[in-house]
C-alpha cells in the first residue's frame, strides 16, 4: 500500500527532527545546529550534525544522514511504512493509504491495536492499582519485580473471572466480531464458531506482546500457582495482528542494543528477559515459544551476527537449543551456548550471583559444535565402531544446517578431529547444505527476500565536483533550479557519468524552500543517495546561486561538448571510411566547435563555495 505523498510532507512537517531525536537521544546546540556523538559508529569527537533549518541529519564521520523518516528507519532498525507509521501516530496523523480496497482490512488493524493497547492499560491498572492485584503484586515482589519495572515492561494482571475482560470491553464499545478476532476472547463452542465467549485470560500475571515497532499486539499469560490443570503459560492465538513464529518478545526494546553489540542473549521465558534487560544486560530476545522458527531467526538476522543460547539446564531446555539450531544455522549465525547450571534460569542466576556472574557466564560461552560435540562424545562409547557411527550420523544431521562454506568447513575439521574419523568420510555424511528460505514477512506486513537488509542499497559514489555543485543548487536555490529545468538536461545527463542523481533532483517534484518538500523527496531515495543529499543540505550555498549555477553548468556543457569532439575526431582516424561517412564526421565535427565557440567561457574558481 502506497502513502500518498501529501500525506509524507504533513507527516514531515509535524515531526521537527530535532524534537523526534531528541527523544532517542540527546543533542546539544552548536551554532545554528545540534550534534552529538553518531549512534551508528563509535567515536569520540562529536561528528552526527542535526540542521533544524534543513530538517536534516548527517554524520560527517561514517557519512549516514537524511530525513526525519531515515533516522528513524536506521535508528529503529524498520523500513519506510513503519516509520512514517509511528512519526504519524506521534503527530496524531491519520494515514489513509491510496489502495482502497485495503481500507477495511487497514480499518481493522487500527481498531485491533487500539483494543490491545487499551487492554494492556487495563490489565496494568488491575496490577498497579486495584486490591483484585494484591496477590499478583506480591508473587512479582518475590521475582525482584517492582513498580518501576511493571511500568517499563506494562506488566498486568487479568483477574479469576470468566467475564471481567469481556464485560469491560463491552462497556468500551468494542463488538462481538471485534473481540472473537482479537483472540482476548473465547467461544464456548469453538468448532462450530458460535454460542457465548468468556475471557482467554484469567487469574494470570499478563506480559503484552510487542511487534518490532513496539504496537502491542497479543499477551502471554503466566498462572500464579502450580496447579496441575493449568498450563504455566497461555499465548494469545493467532490473529490478524499476532503470528507465534514471527515474533521476538522484547526486541521493541532490545533492538538498538543488539545491533551496538552485534550479539543476541537468546532466553526463554519473559521473566529471565526482563530480568536480564532491567540488570543491564539490554542485547536479549525471547521466543515465543521454546524454540527459534526460521522466521524469527530471519528477523534477528538483521539485527546481529552471533547468538548465545540460555535455555535452561534440564531435558527440555536441552531439546529446545537443539531444536532452535536449524533455524539460527540456515541464517548463518554464529551460536554460542551458555549452559546453565541445574535448578537455574537466566532470571534466578541474575538475582542469586548478581550481573557480573552471568557475564562471565555468557563471555565464557562455548560454540554451540565444540559443545554439543562434547556433549554427544563423552555420553557415548567412542572406542567401538558402532557407537561412533551412531554419534557421526547424529551429529552430520546438526552440521548439515551450516549454510556459510568457511564455518561448514571448520566445523566439519573439528568434529572428525574429536571422534578420530576423516574429515572426507564425515563430510560425505554430512551432504550437502539446504537452501535458505526464499522470503520472510515481517510484523508490519512487508516482504523480504532471505539475505536482503532492508535498509542496503548499493554504494552511490560521489559524482564530480561539478555535478554535486548543480545538484546541491538544485536543492537549495529556487532561482538556480528554475535555470537548470530550462535547460535541454534530459539530453545531456544521461550522457554523463555520474549525473544520475542531479537528473533525479531535476525530475523531482519538488520545492528547494519547503523542507516538508525535501523530506518527501528523500524518501524516494536509497540510502546512499540520500546521505548525500542530506550532506548537501548542511553545505553553505553560495550568494548569487542563480548566476553562480549558470556558470556551472556552462562548464558542464563544455565538457560535454569536448568529449563529443574526442569522440567524432577519434571516429575520423579510423581506417576504412568511406568517403560519405568521412564527411558526415567532419560535418559533425565543425557543428560541435561550432556550439563548443558559442558556449561562454567558465572559470571554476569563481563559483568554489563549499
Amino acid at each position: 500500500m502506497a502513502i500518498p505523498s501529501e500525506t509524507i510532507e504533513q507527516i514531515a512537517s509535524a515531526n521537527d527532527i530535532v524534537e523526534v531525536i531528541n527523544t532517542y537521544f540527546p543533542l546539544k546546540r552548536a551554532g545554528s545546529a545540534f550534534k552529538a556523538l553518531c549512534p551508528f559508529h563509535r567515536e569520540k569527537t562529536p561528528s552526527f550534525t542535526v540542521s533544524p533549518q534543513r530538517q536534516s541529519f548527517h554524520c560527517f564521520g561514517c557519512g549516514v544522514g537524511g530525513s526525519v523518516f531515515r533516522f528513524v528507519m536506521d535508528y529503529e532498525h524498520v523500513d519506510f511504512p513503519a516509520a512514517a507509521r509511528k512519526l504519524a501516530e506521534r503527530a496524531g496523523i491519520r494515514i489513509v493509504e491510496e489502495r482502497a480496497d485495503d481500507d477495511r482490512q487497514h480499518e481493522t488493524r487500527r481498531t485491533l491495536l487500539k483494543l490491545h493497547a487499551e487492554a494492556a492499560e487495563w490489565f496494568h491498572e488491575n496490577l498497579m492499582k486495584r486490591e483484585l492485584g494484591a496477590s499478583a503484586r506480591d508473587y512479582f515482589k518475590t521475582r525482584g519485580i517492582g513498580a518501576e519495572v511493571a511500568k517499563n515492561w506494562k506488566l498486568g494482571y487479568a483477574p479469576d473471572s470468566w467475564n471481567a475482560f469481556t464485560d469491560w470491553a463491552n462497556d468500551a464499545g468494542y463488538c462481538r466480531q471485534l473481540l472473537i478476532a482479537s483472540g482476548l476472547v473465547k467461544l464456548r463452542d469453538e468448532e462450530r464458531g458460535e454460542g457465548e465467549f468468556y475471557d482467554r485470560f484469567r487469574a494470570r500475571l499478563m506480559f503484552p506482546i510487542s511487534n518490532d515497532v513496539g504496537e502491542t499486539i497479543a499477551f502471554s499469560g503466566r498462572v500464579l500457582t502450580t496447579e496441575a490443570s493449568a498450563a504455566k503459560y497461555i499465548n494469545s492465538p493467532e490473529t490478524p495482528l499476532f503470528r507465534k513464529g514471527q515474533v521476538l518478545f522484547g526486541l521493541h526494546k532490545t533492538k538498538r542494543p543488539l545491533i551496538e553489540a552485534n550479539s543476541a542473549i537468546i532466553c526463554e521465558g519473559q521473566l529471565d528477559l526482563i530480568t536480564l534487560f532491567e540488570a543491564g544486560l539490554e542485547n536479549v530476545v525471547a521466543p515465543q515459544g521454546t524454540a527459534f522458527t526460521e522466521r524469527q531467526a530471519n528477523v534477528l538476522k538483521r539485527f546481529v551476527g552471533e547468538v548465545v543460547l540460555c535455555f535452561d539446564a534440564d531435558m527440555a531446555g536441552q531439546k529446545a537449543a537443539e531444536r532452535s539450531l536449524e533455524a539460527l544455522l540456515q541464517n548463518d549465525l554464529l551460536v554460542r551456548v551458555a549452559e546453565m547450571p541445574p535448578g537455574e534460569d537466566p532470571d534466578s542466576l541474575v538475582r542469586k550471583r548478581g550481573r557480573e556472574y552471568f557475564e562471565n557466564l555468557i563471555e565464557s560461552a562455548p560454540e554451540f559444535f565444540d559443545y554439543w560435540t562434547e556433549k554427544k562424545a563423552s555420553g557415548s562409547n567412542l572406542s567401538s565402531l558402532g557407537g561412533k557411527m551412531q554419534v557421526a550420523r547424529e551429529l552430520a544431521v546438526t552440521v548439515g544446517h551450516v549454510r556459510e562454506p568457511l564455518m561448514r568447513r571448520e566445523v566439519i575439521n573439528k568434529v572428525a578431529a574429536r571422534l578420530a574419523i576423516r574429515a572426507g568420510d564425515f563430510e560425505r555424511l554430512v551432504g550437502q547444505p539446504r537452501p535458505a528460505t526464499a522470503a520472510i514477512t515481517w510484523s508490519n506486513g512487508t516482504r523480504f527476500a532471505d539475505g536482503q537488509d532492508r535498509n542496503a542499497a548499493a554504494p552511490t559514489p560521489a559524482p564530480p565536483h561539478d555535478v554535486a555543485m548543480l545538484c546541491l543548487l538544485a536543492l537549495r536555490d529556487n532561482e538556480a533550479r528554475s535555470f537548470l529545468l530550462e535547460q535541454n538536461w534530459r539530453e545531456i545527463l544521461p550522457e554523463l557519468p555520474g549525473a544520475e542523481l542531479l537528473a533525479k533532483i531535476l525530475q523531482a517534484d519538488m520545492r528547494p524552500d519547503e523542507t516538508a518538500s525535501l523530506n518527501r523527496f528523500q524518501t524516494s531515495l536509497a540510502p546512499a543517495e540520500e546521505a548525500l543529499v542530506s550532506g548537501w543540505l548542511l553545505q553553505k550555498v553560495p550568494s548569487e546561486a542563480g548566476t553562480v549555477a549558470r556558470e556551472w553548468w556552462t562548464g558542464l556543457r563544455q565538457a560535454s561538448l569536448r568529449r563529443e569532439v574526442e569522440v567524432a575526431e577519434g571516429r575520423l582516424r579510423r581506417a576504412n571510411l568511406t568517403a560519405g561517412e568521412i564527411m558526415q564526421l567532419q560535418k559533425q565535427v565543425l557543428d560541435l566547435r561550432g556550439q563548443l565557440h558559442d558556449v561562454q567561457r567558465f572559470s571554476p574558481a569563481r563559483t568554489d563555495a563549499t
